[in-house]
């Protein structure tokens, strides 16, 4: 067994923190659960609702369908949260949603009462809903985190507040003095019983694959991969299956479907890739329980530890870098040393480093088929030691510093990319 590090207790922490059940996109979510806890202080159905959210949550929100819904936007999600969202259930704040609450939901939004627009803040992730009945009104805003409640108001009095003057963290870990090497021995080397939580990954994306394959969500592209195959248009191997079983969890978030994926970093399609494909492999070795367990936690914190380096929401699709998490755990379950395992994650940074976010919608789903395809590509390399060198591009001879390279591309000259990614996005909106 590996010495215990300092750093163990932290990456616990982290991966508890940030590996979390999620309904539906977490973007208009953060909305809804602004909505939710709105409601309750207002203490009854509003009559008006005003959201205002960051210029990238609005990106995110725009094309989505709410859960158990049907319907796609932000004003939907705004609409739920007040008038059934759960105000204590955080990224499942829309979990008791009933077809009455819907019907009560839309005719809100059919009677114009329901506006989002873009907030003037500095947060890159900012939701902020005001409920009006009456003579009175409440605000809630959330900042920087999904569920990071930083204000709230009634009626002009601030109820809470977050002392921004002390810039309170929006995580209780630190993950500063951590590397690559780090997070393998931990996932590799921790005593099984600190590890098994992370199972629930799989018992939860693992549903949303099997309610994907019903073809009934999205773009549904992981139905259409098992059809293709039907026809022989495609073979069905390791690769098919860990495209068709991942892209089939999307499909079913993206679309709508009342199940919660388990998040990493916030995001329900985060986490689906960084959990699908290490699942797939690990069937395929015949991996128990304690083998998917590590490499699943090699999957997720190494996902938290790249996106950590990140904007909360950028131009970049972070979808690429938990699937770098994913490279990781089938590296190892494949028999990859650490060595190999870093070889994966510079060749899929030397591969995908410039996939775009332009908005959470369906068409994530192919992103995500993109991400694993480009995963497991980069394992069958690194298992025939082979890698994108650092010679070539933005990649590093060393695994942390091509990970610091990409990180420093997002979070520098993609924020203009970031920038026309949304004018466009708007521009088209109003149509």
């Amino acid at each position: 067994m590996t010495t215990p590090s300092p750093l163990w207790p932290e990456f616990i922490k982290a991966v508890r923190h940030e590996v979390i059940p999620a309904l539906g996109c977490t973007e208009p979510i953060s909305l809804a659960l602004a909505s939710a806890i709105a409601r309750r202080e207002l203490g009854r159905v509003p009559e008006r609702i005003e959201g205002r959210v960051s210029a990238n949550l609005m990106k995110n929100g725009m094309g989505v369908t709410v859960p158990g819904t049907g319907m796609q936007g932000l004003p939907v999600a705004a609409a739920a949260g007040a008038i059934a969202g759960d105000a204590d259930a955080g990224l499942e704040v829309l979990k008791n949603l009933k077809p009455a609450d819907v019907a009560a939901a839309r005719a809100l939004l059919d009677a114009g009462r329901v506006s989002v627009g873009i907030a003037d803040v500095p947060n890159v992730l900012y939701s902020e809903a005001t409920l009006h009945a009456g003579d009175e009104l409440v605000t809630v805003a959330i900042a920087d985190a999904h569920t990071r409640v930083v204000r709230i108001e009634k009626n002009g009095e601030v109820l809470f507040a977050v002392n921004e003057n002390t810039r309170e963290a929006s995580a209780p870990y630190t993950l500063d003095n951590a590397d690559m090497l780090a997070v393998y021995q931990f996932a590799t080397g921790a005593p099984a019983e600190q590890l098994s939580f992370i199972l629930e990954a799989a018992r939860l994306n693992g549903a949303l694959s099997v309610e994907g394959m019903s073809g009934d969500y999205g773009l549904h592209i992981g139905a259409t991969i098992q059809r293709q195959i039907a026809q022989g248009l495609l073979s069905r191997g390791l690769l098919t299956e860990i495209l068709m079983r991942t892209s089939a969890a999307s499909d079913a978030r993206m679309g709508g479907a009342t199940l919660p994926a388990m998040s990493n970093s916030g995001s329900g399609n985060q986490g689906i890739a960084a959990t699908l494909p290490v699942m797939v492999v690990a069937e395929h070795v015949g991996a128990d329980d304690e083998k998917l367990a590590r490499a699943l936690m090699l999957s997720h914190l190494t996902a938290i530890y790249i996106h950590d380096k990140l904007p909360p929401l950028s131009a970049l699709c972070a979808v690429t870098t938990a699937s770098m998490g994913a490279a990781a755990g089938m590296a190892w379950l494949l028999g990859g040393r650490f060595e190999q395992v870093g070889m994966a994650v510079c060749s899929m940074i030397g591969d995908v480093a410039g996939m775009i976010c332009d908005g959470a919608s369906n068409s994530c789903a192919m992103k995500v088929s993109t991400s694993a395809s480009s995963a497991y590509k980069a394992v069958l390399m690194a298992l025939d030691d082979s890698r994108v060198t650092g010679h070539e591009g933005i990649v590093a001879h060393d695994v942390d510093e091509s990970i610091a390279n990409l990180c420093a591309l997002a979070r520098g000259s993609m924020r203009e990319t970031d920038r026309q990614i949304i004018e466009i996005m708007v521009e088209k909106s109003r149509r």
